[in-house]
C-alpha cells in the first residue's frame, strides 16, 4: 500500500501592518491594535474590532486626517489614531 506524502500548505498569515501604511482605495480586515489605550477603547465603540472591513476612501494632500468606510459609516482619522489600528490587505 502506498501512502502519499503529505502536503501541508503554508498558512502564514500576512503580518499585521498600521492602517496609516496603506494607500488610497486599500480594503482591509482589522487585525488588533498597537496599543491598549483610551482612544482604542473609544474605536472599538465605533465598531472597529477585530474582524472589520474598512476601504480607505480619501486622504488628505499631506496625510492628516484619512477617511475610512466600514459598515456604511464613513470616519476621519489623524496619522496617530491610523496608527494604532493593525490590519490586513484583502486580496
Amino acid at each position: 500500500m502506498s501512502l502519499s506524502p503529505s502536503t501541508e500548505k503554508s498558512s502564514q498569515a500576512p503580518a499585521a501592518t498600521p492602517l496609516r501604511d496603506f494607500p488610497l482605495g486599500s480594503r482591509v480586515r482589522v487585525i488588533g491594535y498597537t496599543e491598549n489605550s483610551a482612544y482604542v477603547s473609544q474605536l472599538q465603540r465605533l465598531g472597529l474590532v477585530p474582524g472589520t472591513v474598512l476601504t480607505i476612501e480619501r486622504l488628505a494632500p499631506l496625510g492628516d486626517p484619512m477617511q475610512i468606510r466600514f459598515r456604511n459609516f464613513s470616519l476621519a482619522l489623524r496619522p496617530s489614531e491610523a496608527t494604532a489600528l493593525l490590519v490586513q490587505l484583502i486580496i
